[in-house]
């Protein structure tokens, strides 16, 4: 990518910044949303500054801080749920007045949603390099989309799956016949691990991440395919974290599945997809039973299931989901060639060169020598809950990160991180100033310390008389804490 490319969609995405309230509030340039900074200088001054790859929904939000001041809204969460591009919000606008029911309906909306519904699976399968014969199922998410292969697999077939990964593809194995390969403490000797675990007893499938979700590393997915193919088993790759950071080719890769979250993908609108071999897929029970998965139901209720895709897509579909998430797929796919791996790749080296310079911030590292990685860091900070680090970043500096052991609870536990963690994560709509902002909170945190008083309500830490206000449609407030709800779900 060109520094006048980068320098052009910096200077898009410069202007407007949306407050809470739904009006409209304008910050002269970048630097007008910085609060709280420390004296110190900032990361790299003589840099050239890095502006979004692409225009994302709330990329310039303003977000009050604790104290009446109001801030551009830094989103560091990526890697929990993306913000939808602008691209994709401008297509669901343009096509929902044709929204109407598919496959069934003789009306000129029914047709022109199943064509767009139906030409959104051939887009999102073409995306990732699907072969010809593979069936690509729109799910919910990843984790409905996994729950799905799991119960596809064979009864007979055992199943070989990493400690090291999102519970997403974690929890559906452990119903049926699987074996926990323990992360070992490089990707070397966890590859030989699994590779050792296949030479023991066979397997019919080894599914893996395709990068870590706490810490961003990737795995040699293609390597791992190849050693499962040697010995007689299929892979599938849990895509959710990888897909949208790199170029994933089922077919070159020698992948037989890939699950992935459109919600990740910058299509927010609950849909995500499987993709892979029919065989398996044809042989399962539909995975929610019900219209459209079937070819005919006698009196008794006995169904024949047709298949194909369509056995299990039950029911009515997402068909706007799986339009925005076609949608984000050709943006994405129109950018040039390596532009996200070097956006990433410039925003990533300032964030760890600015953490790793402050006293007591450890960033999580699962194997010594991982040589590649997305914009996903995961870090501590010594003396400090992260639960509560994470509150100050948005109260005092408006930062959103992640906090807690991030539905990765082995993984956490083999770093020695018992008590929760922080999470940075990047994206196309991400900046250079997003990163100086989160560096020189993290740093005054540890050499300054809070501005503000804090306090526990129903377990999450919020500031002590809390006046930041809520948007005009919304619930939250200071008297409404946001819920966690289990330790999973942050």
């Amino acid at each position: 990518m060109s520094t006048s490319f980068r320098n052009t969609r910096y200077r898009q995405a410069s202007q407007g910044v949306v407050t809470p309230a739904g009006g409209i509030s304008t910050f002269t340039s970048p630097e007008a949303a910085r609060v709280s900074e420390p004296t110190t200088a900032t990361l790299a001054p003589a840099r050239l500054p890095i502006g979004p790859l692409l225009p994302v929904v709330g990329g310039n939000l303003a977000t009050p801080l604790a104290g009446g001041r109001t801030a551009r809204a830094v989103n560091l969460d990526y890697a929990a749920s993306a913000p939808a591009l602008q691209a994709v919000a401008d297509h669901v606008t343009e096509v929902l007045p044709y929204y109407a029911s598919v496959h069934r309906g003789a009306g000129y909306a029914s047709q022109v949603s199943t064509a767009l519904y139906e030409s959104a699976r051939q887009t999102v399968g073409a995306f990732v390099g699907a072969r010809a014969d593979d069936l690509t199922i729109f799910t919910r998410n990843t984790t409905d989309a996994l729950n799905l292969l799991a119960s596809a697999v064979p009864e007979d077939g055992e199943v070989l799956v990493l400690d090291a990964e999102h519970h997403a593809n974690l929890l559906p194995w452990t119903s049926r016949r699987h074996r926990l390969i323990n992360t070992a403490g490089t990707i070397t000797e966890t590859v030989a691990a699994l590779e050792a675990a296949l030479t023991e007893r066979p397997a019919a499938l080894v599914t893996v991440t395709g990068c870590s979700n706490v810490t961003g590393e990737i795995l040699p997915i293609a390597e791992i395919a190849r050693i499962a193919h040697a010995h007689g088993a299929r892979i599938a790759v849990d895509g959710a974290q990888l897909v949208p950071h790199r170029k994933v080719d089922i077919a070159a890769l020698g992948l037989d599945y890939l699950a992935f979250s459109g919600h990740k993908l910058y299509a927010p609108f609950g849909s995500g997809v499987l993709i892979g071999r029919s065989d398996w897929l044809d042989a399962a029970q539909p995975h929610q039973a019900g219209g459209g998965a079937v070819r005919a139901v006698n009196a008794e209720g006995q169904a024949d299931w047709t298949t194909g895709v369509a056995r299990h897509e039950g029911g009515t579909p997402n068909v706007l989901g799986a339009a925005a998430l076609a949608a984000a797929c050709r943006a994405i796919d129109e950018l040039p060639e390596g532009a996200i791996e070097e956006h990433e790749a410039a925003l990533s080296a300032r964030l760890l060169e600015g953490l790793e310079q402050i006293p007591g911030v450890r960033v999580l590292r699962a194997w010594s020598d991982s040589t590649d990685r997305v914009g996903v860091v995961g870090f501590t900070v010594e003396g400090h809950e992260a639960a509560r680090v994470a509150v100050y970043l948005s109260a005092e500096h408006g930062v959103g990160v992640r906090d807690g052991k991030f539905c990765a609870h082995p993984l956490l536990n083999r770093l020695g991180v018992t008590g929760g963690a922080l999470r940075a994560s990047l994206g196309l709509g991400s900046r250079s100033e997003d990163v100086e902002r989160l560096v020189n909170a993290v740093r005054t945190l540890v050499t300054e310390g809070e501005k503000l008083q804090y306090e526990q309500i129903d377990g999450a830490w919020t500031p002590v008389n809390d006046d930041r206000p809520a948007p005009s449609w919304s619930t939250w407030g200071a008297t409404n804490p946001v819920d966690k709800g289990s330790e999973c779900g942050f």
